[in-house]
């Protein structure tokens, strides 16, 4: 059997984590991130029926049940994944009844999943009926997507819009929009549900005050959407303060749209 460390689903996870802290997203123990595991690739570095132990869930993840899953750790900081995936990572497929997790590897110092699992088991289910290809949600607090929730209106359309209108490939990676929530209490259902509600239409979700829940096929999908939405948000904050003398227009958001043959949400463009 394979050594664990040299799978490329693992060396992935390490690397994008300690890269969202580099850029200064993760601070302390904050974010999290989850990734659907392939059995069969995962079946070459462990042996699918040696469970270290037993997690019991607060949440009924029955939908799930069988899935394997890589998960960050419950109070585990990103800069120190890369020197200890073990401790700071854990490999668990959801039980029968979706209420145990099957510790296959990792969470070496008794550790467990970040609390804010229920949000990812959610977010999942929500995007696997929309997408069965689906496999990767990550948590993060991107700096100018926090910063501008406090300056801007929560309301959907216009966050996007504003989005769209910062830089030219918005459109093309996110035609579909940003969903939005109020600032709500982390670590519980209630926030988990209502993410999972947005999670039906769109995949990336705004937490107010607090950060962005982005999801797609692979880890670059998903990233690449939150960087993309915080790259627009940056430029969001430094020219808010200053006459703006020229913006993409409406009528340009079409024609991007139809250059690269997205399709903007419904009723979000003037024209």
């Amino acid at each position: 059997m394979k050594d664990i460390l040299t799978a490329p689903f693992l060396k992935e996870v390490c690397k994008i984590l300690d890269n969202m802290y580099r850029m200064g997203w993760d601070e302390r123990n904050g974010g999290n991130l989850s990734y659907i595991l392939k059995e069969e690739e995962v079946a070459e570095y462990l042996d699918l029926n040696q469970v270290i132990r037993v997690i019991p869930t607060i949440f009924d993840a029955s939908a799930l049940a069988g899935k394997i899953f890589i998960v960050t750790g419950t109070g585990k900081y990103f800069r120190n994944v890369m020197d200890a995936p073990a401790t700071n990572l854990g490999i668990v497929r959801v039980g029968k009844d979706g209420k145990n997790l099957d510790l296959l590897w990792g969470y070496d110092d008794g550790g467990r999943p970040t609390s804010e699992l229920p949000a990812h088991f959610r977010t999942h289910i929500s995007r696997l009926e929309n997408d069965p290809e689906h496999r990767v949600v990550i948590h993060t607090h991107a700096t100018n997507v926090i910063a501008m929730t406090f300056v801007h209106s929560l309301e959907e359309r216009a966050f996007t819009r504003t989005l769209w209108q910062m830089c030219t490939e918005c459109m093309v990676v996110f035609p579909d929009g940003v969903g939005v929530l109020p600032w709500m209490l982390c670590g519980n259902d209630e926030i988990g549900i209502a993410t999972a509600e947005k999670m039906k239409e769109f995949r990336l979700v705004v937490w107010a005050q607090h950060g962005i829940f982005g999801t797609g096929r692979d880890i670059d999908e998903a990233f690449g959407l939150i960087e993309t939405v915080e790259k627009a948000a940056e430029i969001y904050i430094k020219v808010m303060h200053m006459p703006i003398l020229q913006s993409i227009t409406d009528e340009e958001l079409k024609i991007l749209a139809d250059a690269f043959g997205v399709t903007p949400r419904a009723g979000y463009l003037n024209v």
